[in-house]
């Protein structure tokens, strides 16, 4: 599994931070099903739920890393589709649409626009592509 970090430093507001790419073996991916509720000043109630990837070590349980798969735009649909895909193969899902560039961003989405640019390194971009 491929995915990349955002670094920053929370007391520099003005720091670009940097993007650290990471890669995991599939064995190491276990995910989460979590849920919040809050309460609103009128006495409303907010229900949020989704699902977190958490990367755990090498033969035990403890979590080295997490990515939420809510913060990418999916949640539960996006676990099922992963699991497909490492379950039944690449002829099991539909046909995917066209590659999204993360770093062409619209003109109005000004905090992305100031975020650092993605850049996979070399080698594991070459690996990406080519690894089955």
């Amino acid at each position: 599994m491929y995915a990349y970090n955002f670094k920053r430093q929370w007391w520099n507001p003005f720091d670009k931070g940097q993007v650290v790419p990471v890669s995991y073996d599939w064995s190491q991916v276990r995910a989460e099903r979590w849920s919040q509720t809050g309460a609103l000043p009128n006495g409303g109630v907010i229900f949020k739920w989704g699902v977190m990837l958490s990367i755990v070590a090498p033969g035990t349980n403890n979590v080295i890393d997490r990515f939420h798969l809510s913060t990418m735009g999916a949640d539960q649909h996006a676990w099922a589709y992963i699991c497909t895909y490492m379950q039944e193969g690449p002829s099991a899902l539909p046909p995917p649409g066209p590659p999204k560039d993360h770093n062409d961003v619209l003109w109005c989405e000004f905090a992305l626009r100031l975020a650092p640019r993605v850049e996979w390194p070399a080698e594991m971009d070459l690996e990406s592509r080519t690894a089955p």
